[in-house]
């Protein structure tokens, strides 16, 4: 990258990124982001005022690459169940990819995530909130049977977070994980779904 193009918030994340797959989380300085733009350091400190706002920032554009694609299934119409059954595996899907094609940043955004606790806390808030929206959808049409959508919704997240959780990456690679997931997921519907 060069200067020759206007700084802007994206440019010093695009760097950012670039920065830290090279030096990892430990070494990567803002300093290093800077050289990588052709800029000063405190043209970096402009966008964001410390390494911290700087960490978290990537971590926000990082998970925002994961939920945004979950959000359109959230927001879809269709048959809620089918909607569930997507959105979970599609969050299973996007975390062992991300894991298993470039582990090293994948251990990198894990590491920076994992210190940007607020992040982290915004982040499954708004999946819960998707997952909530889902549910609520298959109770008003007559497809799910659960008193409060949001509690559920909580629930059906925890219950999978084998799969999705990094925390758990170890295990991701298991030859009967996608068995288990299915196990799992149908476990999850059928305990969503109205009593007939």
């Amino acid at each position: 990258m060069t200067a020759a193009s206007p700084l802007t918030a994206d440019r010093i994340l695009e760097a950012s990124e670039g920065v830290l797959r090279r030096y990892g989380p430990a070494k990567a300085t803002v300093v290093d982001v800077a050289r990588e733009l052709g800029v000063s350091h405190g043209s970096v400190y402009r966008y964001f005022h410390s390494k911290a706002a700087l960490r978290d920032a990537v971590a926000e554009r990082w998970l925002a690459s994961v939920s945004e694609p979950l959000a359109e299934v959230a927001n879809a119409e269709g048959p809620a169940p089918e909607r569930l059954r997507d959105w979970l595996g599609m969050l299973a899907a996007s975390k062992r990819e991300r894991a298993r094609d470039d582990p090293e940043l994948f251990a990198t955004y894990v590491q920076i995530a994992g210190e940007s606790r607020e992040v982290i806390t915004e982040h499954v808030s708004s999946l819960v909130d998707q997952l909530a929206r889902i549910i609520a959808n298959g109770i008003a049409q007559g497809e799910f049977d659960v008193a409060e959508p949001h509690r559920a919704a909580r629930a059906v997240f925890d219950a999978t977070s084998r799969f999705h959780d990094p925390a758990n990456a170890a295990s991701w690679s298991d030859p009967e994980i996608a068995t288990d997931y299915e196990h799992v997921q149908s476990l999850v519907l059928a305990g969503l779904r109205r009593s007939r």
